[in-house]
């Protein structure tokens, strides 16, 4: 029978970093192939929602299910499998451009999907990459360079969904459009993004706007993690 679960599902989460409240019985549900932004002010928990898709924090009380698979401690590895994510200032490692983007393919999980890289030419020219771009080493590419890459690198890898965290920050007008276009020319991949440009948000499906969080004014998600 055909799995027609949501892409993702989260009922009633909630996150606490000692005894400040991120997140209170936040509920949100994506259907496969939707496009969604989550918006609004710093510390409404937007990032740390993400984080908890991809079982980097830990909640408090509710339930996260990727496709129909509730997220646990037994299933956060096979969750992964289905979730790519960019984020505002990508860490692609050390090495060449061409190493980063190849890396991931080593991995055992990763092996069969090694003929991808094939597409790798194409997808430079959609995202205006040129290809010698490939044969520079990481920390001279700049910001919006280190995001388009980490962007290809998560296409290559067929994920299903794809998780963006303020990921075309660091573009220009026209390279955001490059990227909102091919993610509304392609309809079988499922978008959860965190954003604040306003050309951005028209790209979407939907837009979920978080509320302020009185309890952590002031201080960035990484910062109460931390």
């Amino acid at each position: 029978m055909k799995n027609t679960a949501p892409a993702i599902k989260i009922d009633s989460l909630a996150v606490r970093y000692g005894e400040l409240r991120v997140i209170d019985c936040f509920d949100l549900q994506v259907a496969r192939g939707e496009r969604v932004i989550m918006t609004g002010p710093s510390g409404s928990g937007k990032s740390t929602v993400l984080k908890c898709i991809m079982g980097l924090a830990i909640p408090r009380e509710g339930s996260i299910s990727i496709l129909g698979h509730t997220l646990d401690g037994r299933r956060v590895w096979e969750a992964r499998r289905s979730l790519a994510y960019v984020g505002q200032e990508p860490d692609l490692g050390s090495g060449t451009t061409r190493e980063a983007i190849e890396r991931p393919f080593g991995y055992r999980a990763n092996q069969g999907l090694r003929e991808n890289l094939q597409r790798l030419p194409a997808l430079l020219e959609r995202f205006n990459l040129p290809q010698t771009l490939l044969d520079k080493e990481i920390p001279t590419l700049s910001g919006g360079e280190k995001q388009r890459m980490a962007l290809v690198s998560a296409i290559l890898l067929d994920r299903p969904i794809i998780l963006l965290d303020e990921a075309s920050s660091a573009l220009d007008q026209d390279n955001r459009r490059a990227m909102a276009d091919y993610f509304r020319q392609t309809a079988d991949i499922t978008v959860l993004s965190v954003a604040h440009d306003v050309g951005w948000l028209a790209f979407s499906d939907r837009v979920v706007e978080m509320a302020a969080n009185p309890d952590v004014a002031g201080k960035d998600e990484d910062e109460r993690a931390g």
